[in-house]
């Protein structure tokens, strides 16, 4: 019972995938991962077959979170269930999927720093669910969700694989790289400059000898390394950083973070072919996200309505409220997206 647990009116299943993609990646990350799978009300009494929506989580997530319980709140598992019992809802299955490296993520790409999260995502997690439960087998039936960096990929997977995603809900997606990424550079190469000489590799020792100590700090170094293995990793796994010693930009180097911003993005041909093609886009954001991924919201719709993707197959809000605490809006993403998709 409430607040400790909550009855499901479907069935959550817990499974690992065995990934042949992840086996022997770069940073020695566990190719067995962890999937949750939504099954909504009446899936058990039916032969029915139901559109799929996958969800991807923000930087530092992983798939064991989702059951975080915190004060006044309850998962998102039980939300979605919740509006499910909804009888008028159509109904969906629903996929959450973990793309966690030791850097807390890979934006979901494919990257000699990471590994191929993409492709894993596309390739083989897809064909799985479609093999294993009754799914409705093709893109125009198929989405993926997520907020922060799981927004990202929301955004960009469809835009890279349009052949397996046909819509897509981005909540304070990553976007508009010059704003919600580029002012931290300064700080960050501050931080390294004053207490680990400078370098990364000064900085991950240091780390090594405090595992379970982490800070905030850290967090914020980790996650900038975790970008730059996503966006600008050599082809031996070398990591380049976009921004040198004084925090100005590497120009070659942020030439490569930008043709994989959202925005950036469709305003190349293909992309903006892919986006076109799309069925459905949620995009949201709080107003007052500390990130200015409102701003990136509103620089990928606007985006989008330029590429040409019609007013009436996307939903755009701002609504007011920070990056943290909108879990609420999850599962009204899902049913506009079950609603398209049906």
């Amino acid at each position: 019972m409430l607040p400790w647990s909550a009855e499901l009116n479907g069935r959550l299943e817990q499974l690992t995938f065995t990934s042949e993609l992840l086996r022997g990646n770069p940073l020695g990350d566990p190719h067995e991962r962890p999937v949750l799978v939504y099954l909504p009300p009446g899936y058990d009494e039916s032969e029915d077959r139901y559109p799929s929506i996958y969800v991807t989580m923000g930087y530092t997530g992983h798939v064991g979170m989702w059951f975080n319980r915190t004060p006044f709140r309850q998962p998102y598992p039980e939300l979605l269930d919740a509006m499910f019992a909804d009888e008028s809802v159509p109904r969906a299955v629903v996929v959450f999927v973990d793309s966690w490296t030791k850097y807390g993520g890979s934006q979901c790409l494919d990257s000699p720093g990471t590994g191929q999260y993409q492709s894993y995502l596309c390739d083989e997690i897809v064909p799985w669910i479609d093999s294993t439960y009754r799914t409705v087998a093709d893109r125009d039936h198929r989405a993926v969700t997520g907020k922060s960096s799981g927004g990202y990929t929301a955004m960009v997977t469809p835009l890279l694989r349009p052949d397996v995603f046909g819509a897509l809900a981005t909540h304070a997606g990553d976007a508009l790289f010059d704003v919600c990424y580029r002012p931290e550079f300064p700080e960050r190469a501050r931080t390294l400059r004053d207490k680990y000489d400078g370098s990364y590799e000064k900085y991950f020792e240091v780390l090594a000898t405090r595992t379970g100590r982490t800070t905030n700090e850290d967090l914020h170094l980790l996650e900038m390394y975790g970008y730059a293995s996503a966006y600008s990793a050599e082809p031996d796994g070398t990591v380049l950083l976009p921004f040198d010693d004084l925090g100005s930009i590497v120009p070659d180097v942020w030439a490569r973070w930008l043709s994989r911003d959202p925005v950036e993005m469709v305003k190349e041909p293909q992309y903006a072919d892919a986006l076109r093609s799309l069925r459905a886009v949620w995009i949201d954001a709080g107003k007052q996200d500390e990130y200015y991924l409102d701003l990136g919201a509103t620089a990928f719709h606007r985006a989008a309505q330029q590429a040409g993707l019609p007013d009436e197959r996307m939903h755009f809000e701002l609504f007011e409220g920070t990056h943290g605490g909108i879990e609420y809006r999850y599962p009204m993403a899902v049913r506009w997206l079950a609603e398209q998709l049906s």
